[in-house]
């Protein structure tokens, strides 16, 4: 028997429904949807306040703000706040506190670390001030440098939940915060930068003209993704960050929770979450050729084969938001047909909560949240409403226990360890 607050305080919590079903899940739904609706009108509506939605520019903040929530509950487990802060405090509270951190983090991050440090330095393509001094607009300066800073997120919001949920941080489970978050993160993000540099740096090897071929590699993708766009890798590490979370909140972490080793385990894990990623991309780009016909090589927007590899990722995000729901609002049911029947029927749920959703999105988010109307217009780019949504999902449950539909109770004390 081990002590739980050495691991996830997340997974210690003992929680109960205030309301009945499925009124609470409506509540919760509608509560979530509200902040949204806030932040999206203040920070990115191109007819609110600040208007970010350029889109990379706000999408860079979202991106952020997503991996910034992994780091603080996944990788360091809340600290430097104590768990007898988590447990004694109002959870309106301990939100309000929390997201406060998590937008401090994300602007030191994007400000400090890529703007005035590494683009300033070492990368010219992360800093708006450097592209712009080379003679570039400041709208597409902004826009390449937002685009590479959030793929460095997307792709860390794919690999950081690996070692906790695959591996459940093993080798380092006995180590104390912060040591233990800070070995993670700084495994997680070594894997990170590397893995940017090989899906992502190739594209600004033919983005800027002339093509860069002393400093960046030739993508080398193009033979048979047919583009040199990196949305081929955009899309597919998507749907990497789909799979990783949809074995946490659908899954439940079968089958690979069945294998008592925990290196085996992880192993396991980490492939069989990279291939039903690659399942999702290839089935959302059969589906588009279904739709629309085969993509045509240099052709634009809706049948360019770049467009469609991020439209693949667009959906896997579409498919996450209704999976999140079920867990986070409906308890994740259906329960009651054993492990298989339970996944499957969920499964069903999620396709087809997805196929409403697409269809929902598509007609009134040019009204709702001000883009544009029809699928591949620049100014349509559904990650960013679809992402900043499900980070405002994960607040609600991470940091405020799902108040005002739930009510934490308790915490396990003690779980069985697995055997190694």
């Amino acid at each position: 028997m081990i002590n739980l607050k050495d691991h996830m305080w997340l997974d210690s919590r003992i929680m109960e429904n205030k309301m009945p079903q499925p009124i609470r899940g409506i509540v919760g739904v509608l509560f979530s949807f509200l902040i949204f609706y806030v932040l999206w009108w203040v920070f990115m509506d191109p007819r609110g306040i600040m208007r970010w939605y350029t889109p990379q520019y706000g999408y860079m903040y979202v991106r952020w703000i997503l991996i910034v929530a992994i780091w603080q509950a996944y990788i360091f487990n809340f600290w430097p706040f104590s768990l007898k802060w988590r447990e004694n405090t109002h959870p309106v509270i301990t939100g309000i506190v929390l997201v406060a951190v998590n937008f401090a983090i994300v602007g030191a991050v994007i400000w400090g670390f890529f703007y005035n440090f590494l683009g300033l330095y070492s990368i010219p393509y992360l800093s708006v001030d450097k592209l712009v001094g080379k003679g570039m607009t400041e709208f597409f300066a902004r826009e390449y440098s937002s685009l590479a800073i959030l793929m460095f997120a997307a792709i860390a919001s794919w690999l950081s939940p690996i070692v906790p949920v695959c591996f459940e941080n093993h080798p380092w489970q006995d180590m104390k915060q912060p040591a233990r978050g800070i070995t993670v993160f700084c495994v997680t993000a070594l894997f990170s930068v590397l893995a940017f540099f090989c899906l992502m740096h190739p594209h600004y090897h033919v983005l800027f003209w002339p093509w860069q071929e002393y400093a960046a590699a030739y993508p080398w993708w193009f033979d048979f993704a047919h583009t040199l766009h990196g949305n081929f890798n955009v899309g597919w590490v998507m749907c990497g960050t789909v799979a990783i979370w949809m074995l946490e909140v659908t899954f439940d972490r079968y089958p690979f929770v069945m294998i008592k080793n925990k290196i085996w385990r992880g192993v396991a894990g980490f492939f069989g979450v990279f291939f039903f990623a690659v399942l999702l991309f290839v089935t959302f780009n059969f589906i588009q050729e279904i739709s629309w016909g085969p993509a045509i090589d240099g052709a634009k927007r809706i049948l360019a084969p770049d467009w469609r590899y991020l439209h693949s990722g667009e959906l896997a995000i579409m498919m996450l938001i209704p999976a999140m729901i079920l867990n986070f609002y409906f308890d994740n049911g259906p329960k009651n047909y054993g492990v298989a029947g339970n996944i499957a029927l969920r499964l069903i749920i999620i396709i087809i909560s997805t196929i409403v959703f697409h269809w929902l999105y598509y007609k009134f988010s040019p009204a709702m949240l001000g883009t544009q109307a029809a699928y591949s217009h620049p100014q349509q780019f559904p990650m960013a409403p679809g992402i900043l949504f499900i980070c405002v999902m994960l607040f609600h449950n991470w940091f405020m226990d799902l108040w005002p539909g739930k009510k934490r109770i308790g915490n396990i004390d003690k779980v069985k360890d697995d055997e190694e």
